[in-house]
């Protein structure tokens, strides 16, 4: 039973960080504050000509279209009097790739949340009074686990990011769209998903910090109370005899 309580905590400490870097990539791909913000950061509207309602547009299409079952985005701007598609059909190929690895995010944080549910219920049932100090320990190490593996990120990320990045790109997806000329390359320049990347990271890292203040304040409380109770336990022994 040891074994498979060790196993079993090992295996929730790993969990964690997939589903807390899951999640946070789940909310920047929903996150229409940060598109507006590297549209202003990188003054898209003077490189596209669009207007700010129109980027506005498209940034509320893109967060409806990666959670529609569209198989593809047709996004239009009025441009000198006409309505004119935004992207190409190129980049529309791109999109539904870019789509494509969003839902296995989806998918990963759904499975990674539901394993450490199932831990933590684990727990419950075969530890019941003293599953509260055994998750707080789970939890410390998870979120150490993540602030370590979000450290290694981030100085990849400052010292090598744009060669990341494209080794990404060449493993991600089968074909070369990522990079086709037109206004997603405009829209999204290299620095957007550099600051994308660190915002994410920065955003993991704030919940993993939530997580191990809390889980540290909890163990604490726990380990306390169950003194307390074998004090009680032990006074009343002595008083007895």
């Amino acid at each position: 039973m040891r074994i498979l309580l060790n196993s079993v905590k090992v295996f929730f400490i790993v969990t964690l960080p997939v589903f807390l870097i899951s999640t946070s990539l789940a909310c920047g791909f929903n996150s229409l504050w940060l598109y507006e913000y590297g549209f202003h950061k990188y003054h898209v509207q003077e490189a596209t000509g669009l207007q700010e309602s129109d980027l506005n547009m498209i940034g509320k299409s893109l967060i409806r279209y990666f959670n529609s079952s569209e198989d593809f985005i047709h996004v239009y701007v009025n441009l000198n009097g006409q309505n004119t598609e935004v992207f190409t059909v190129e980049e529309q190929i791109h999109f539904r790739d870019v789509k494509t690895l969003v839902h296995l995010d989806y998918l990963i944080m759904l499975i990674s949340f539901l394993l450490m549910l199932a831990i933590s219920l684990f727990f419950i049932f075969f530890k019941k009074g003293q599953f509260r100090s055994d998750l707080a320990r789970s939890a410390i190490g998870g979120s150490s686990l993540s602030l370590f593996l979000l450290a290694v990120l981030i100085v990849a990320s400052i010292t090598s990011f744009d060669q990341l990045f494209l080794q990404f790109h060449y493993l991600a997806f089968t074909n070369q769209y990522w990079s086709a000329q037109g206004y997603m390359l405009l829209l999204f320049p290299g620095g957007f998903w550099y600051d994308a990347a660190l915002i994410c990271l920065a955003f993991t890292a704030f919940l993993a910090i939530l997580i191990l203040i809390s889980s540290i304040f909890l163990l604490r409380y726990t380990t306390q109370k169950q003194r307390i109770i074998r004090q009680s336990i032990t006074i009343d022994r002595v008083q007895r005899n």
